[in-house]
Protein backbone atom coordinates (compact mmCIF):
# COMPACT_ATOMS: atom_id res chain seq x y z
CA UNK A 1 0.00 0.00 0.00
CA UNK A 2 1.33 3.40 -0.90
CA UNK A 3 1.21 6.07 1.77
CA UNK A 4 0.78 3.68 4.68
CA UNK A 5 0.32 4.80 8.25
CA UNK A 6 0.19 2.70 11.36
CA UNK A 7 -3.16 2.50 13.09
CA UNK A 8 -3.45 1.12 16.63
CA UNK A 9 -6.62 -0.83 17.34
CA UNK A 10 -7.66 -2.38 20.66
CA UNK A 11 -9.38 -5.76 20.65
CA UNK A 12 -10.13 -7.67 23.85
CA UNK A 13 -7.89 -5.28 25.77
CA UNK A 14 -4.87 -5.80 23.53
CA UNK A 15 -3.39 -3.24 21.14
CA UNK A 16 -2.73 -4.21 17.54
CA UNK A 17 -0.71 -2.01 15.20
CA UNK A 18 -1.99 -2.29 11.65
CA UNK A 19 -0.47 -0.81 8.48
CA UNK A 20 -3.27 1.09 6.79
CA UNK A 21 -3.64 3.66 4.03
CA UNK A 22 -4.97 6.96 5.41
CA UNK A 23 -8.14 6.74 3.31
CA UNK A 24 -8.96 3.34 4.86
CA UNK A 25 -8.48 4.27 8.52
CA UNK A 26 -12.08 5.25 9.30
CA UNK A 27 -13.45 2.05 7.76
CA UNK A 28 -10.85 -0.07 9.58
CA UNK A 29 -11.70 1.63 12.90
CA UNK A 30 -15.39 0.92 12.25
CA UNK A 31 -14.58 -2.72 11.46
CA UNK A 32 -12.56 -2.99 14.69
CA UNK A 33 -15.44 -1.47 16.67
CA UNK A 34 -17.86 -3.98 15.14
CA UNK A 35 -15.48 -6.84 15.88
CA UNK A 36 -14.87 -5.67 19.46
CA UNK A 37 -18.63 -5.47 20.06
CA UNK A 38 -19.07 -8.99 18.69
CA UNK A 39 -16.11 -10.32 20.70
CA UNK A 40 -17.45 -8.81 23.93
CA UNK A 41 -20.91 -10.27 23.31
CA UNK A 42 -19.47 -13.72 22.67
CA UNK A 43 -17.08 -13.48 25.64
CA UNK A 44 -20.05 -12.71 27.91
CA UNK A 45 -21.68 -16.02 27.05
CA UNK A 46 -18.86 -18.37 26.05
CA UNK A 47 -15.74 -19.35 27.90
CA UNK A 48 -12.60 -19.81 25.88
CA UNK A 49 -9.34 -18.41 24.70
CA UNK A 50 -9.13 -15.17 22.78
CA UNK A 51 -8.34 -17.27 19.70
CA UNK A 52 -11.57 -19.23 20.13
CA UNK A 53 -13.54 -16.04 20.68
CA UNK A 54 -11.98 -14.53 17.54
CA UNK A 55 -12.88 -17.58 15.46
CA UNK A 56 -16.46 -17.55 16.75
CA UNK A 57 -16.76 -13.82 16.00
CA UNK A 58 -15.34 -14.35 12.50
CA UNK A 59 -17.81 -17.14 11.85
CA UNK A 60 -20.66 -15.05 13.20
CA UNK A 61 -19.73 -12.07 11.00
CA UNK A 62 -19.24 -14.25 7.91
CA UNK A 63 -22.63 -15.87 8.52
CA UNK A 64 -24.22 -12.44 8.84
CA UNK A 65 -22.46 -11.23 5.68
CA UNK A 66 -23.73 -14.17 3.68
CA UNK A 67 -27.24 -13.55 4.99
CA UNK A 68 -27.09 -9.91 3.90
CA UNK A 69 -25.70 -10.98 0.52
CA UNK A 70 -28.70 -13.29 0.12
CA UNK A 71 -26.63 -16.45 0.04
CA UNK A 72 -28.02 -19.61 1.63
CA UNK A 73 -26.74 -23.15 1.63
CA UNK A 74 -28.52 -24.06 -1.62
CA UNK A 75 -27.36 -20.96 -3.49
CA UNK A 76 -23.88 -20.36 -2.14
CA UNK A 77 -22.06 -21.58 -5.25
CA UNK A 78 -24.10 -19.51 -7.70
CA UNK A 79 -25.36 -16.42 -5.85
CA UNK A 80 -22.06 -14.56 -5.46
CA UNK A 81 -20.37 -13.79 -8.76
CA UNK A 82 -16.68 -14.51 -9.27
CA UNK A 83 -15.75 -10.82 -9.14
CA UNK A 84 -17.28 -10.46 -5.68
CA UNK A 85 -15.53 -13.65 -4.56
CA UNK A 86 -12.20 -12.35 -5.84
CA UNK A 87 -12.69 -9.01 -4.08
CA UNK A 88 -13.67 -10.74 -0.87
CA UNK A 89 -10.65 -13.06 -1.08
CA UNK A 90 -8.31 -10.08 -1.63
CA UNK A 91 -9.82 -8.35 1.40
CA UNK A 92 -9.47 -11.47 3.54
CA UNK A 93 -5.84 -11.92 2.41
CA UNK A 94 -5.08 -8.28 3.21
CA UNK A 95 -6.64 -8.53 6.69
CA UNK A 96 -4.83 -11.80 7.33
CA UNK A 97 -1.50 -10.22 6.35
CA UNK A 98 -2.16 -7.27 8.69
CA UNK A 99 -3.05 -9.61 11.55
CA UNK A 100 0.12 -11.65 10.96
CA UNK A 101 2.24 -8.48 11.04
CA UNK A 102 0.55 -7.38 14.27
CA UNK A 103 1.06 -10.79 15.88
CA UNK A 104 4.74 -10.84 14.87
CA UNK A 105 5.26 -7.48 16.62
CA UNK A 106 4.11 -8.90 19.97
Amino acid sequence: MANQNTLTLKLLGKDYKIACAPESQDRLRAAADLLETRLQAIAATVKGTNERLAMMAALDLAHEYLGVAGVNSEEKNTAVDSSANENLQRTINSIEARINVALEQD
